[in-house]
C-alpha cells in the first residue's frame, strides 16, 4: 500500500494524464465514458484524482483516446550502494559509529594529500 501523500500525488498526476489524453482526442467526458462502458461521473472522478482506475482500465482509457499505453516498472538507480547500507544496518550501533569515524579519518587524510 502506498503512503497517503504519495497515493494522493499518484492519483492527481494520473488524473492529469487521463484529462490530457481525453482532451487531445477531442472527447468529452461523456464520450470517453461511453467508449469505456462507464459513466461520465466515473471519468470525472478519475480526472480529479478522487478515484484511480486499475491498470487494465488505464490501458483501455488511453486506447480509447488514441494512445498506446507504455507502462513500465523498473528500479530507479540512485547510485546508492544498498548492499553497503544493509551491511551497516546489521552492525551494532557502536560498530556503525566506529566505521563512520574511520571513513571520516580516511576522507580527511585524502583531502590533505
Amino acid at each position: 500500500m502506498l503512503p497517503g501523500s504519495l497515493r494522493t500525488r499518484l492519483d492527481s498526476d494520473l488524473g492529469e494524464v487521463i484529462r490530457d489524453a481525453r482532451r487531445r482526442a477531442g472527447l468529452s467526458q461523456t464520450e470517453l465514458a461511453a467508449a469505456l462502458g462507464t459513466t461520465q461521473s466515473v471519468v470525472s472522478r478519475w480526472e480529479r484524482g478522487h478515484d484511480t482506475p486499475r491498470a487494465d482500465t488505464l490501458v483501455a482509457i488511453l486506447r480509447a483516446c488514441g494512445f498506446e499505453a507504455d507502462l513500465v516498472m523498473r528500479s530507479h538507480d540512485t547510485g546508492v550502494d544498498r548492499a553497503q547500507i544493509r551491511a551497516m544496518l546489521r552492525m551494532a550501533p557502536e560498530a556503525r559509529v566506529a566505521s563512520s569515524a574511520n571513513v571520516s579519518r580516511m576522507l580527511a587524510t585524502a583531502r590533505r594529500a
